[in-house]
């Protein structure tokens, strides 16, 4: 029998060896390769912190529009997929960054997500990095017009 790893190293292998040693010998094997995970991890890169809801408007196609000025202040990007906390009722969903206009202090809960979360509902904004080092996070807290009061 012809042992293929996927890499291209292969053994011939007869099949009177004992299960142990083939365990062994495949052990080896593929103890050897290049670890793939490197340790990456999901964290907190963006914040926006006690935002209200200003709209939430069921007929349009998905997303969440926030005012641009938040959006620089935290780092996210139009289309960047955040997760989205609603502190009034406990929903919990992720959609993705749609510009508004700068300065209006809109935070808009598009399409579906606007039979969850609902217009005057106090939410958390949050978008969230893939790295294999510790970072710090921009965080910034609103006040009930949705201007920026601090960074966290």
């Amino acid at each position: 029998m012809i042992l293929f790893d996927g890499i291209g190293a292969y053994d011939i292998i007869s099949f009177n060896q004992c299960p142990t040693a083939l365990q062994k010998m495949l052990s080896e094997r593929f103890n050897k390769r290049p670890r793939l995970d490197y340790n990456m991890r999901w964290v907190l890169r963006s914040k926006i912190h006690k935002a209200t809801v200003t709209e939430a408007n069921l007929e349009y196609i998905g997303s969440m529009t926030i005012d641009e000025e938040l959006i620089e202040k935290v780092g996210l990007w139009p289309g960047e997929k955040v997760l989205v906390v609603d502190n009034t009722n406990g929903a919990r969903l992720e959609t993705y960054v749609i510009k508004g206009k700068r300065g209006s202090g809109i935070i808009c809960v598009n399409g579906a997500s606007a039979h969850l979360i609902k217009k005057g509902d106090e939410v958390i904004i949050m978008g969230f990095e893939l790295t294999d080092k510790p970072i710090k996070p921009e965080s910034i807290l609103v006040d009930k017009r949705n201007r920026f009061v601090k960074f966290l």
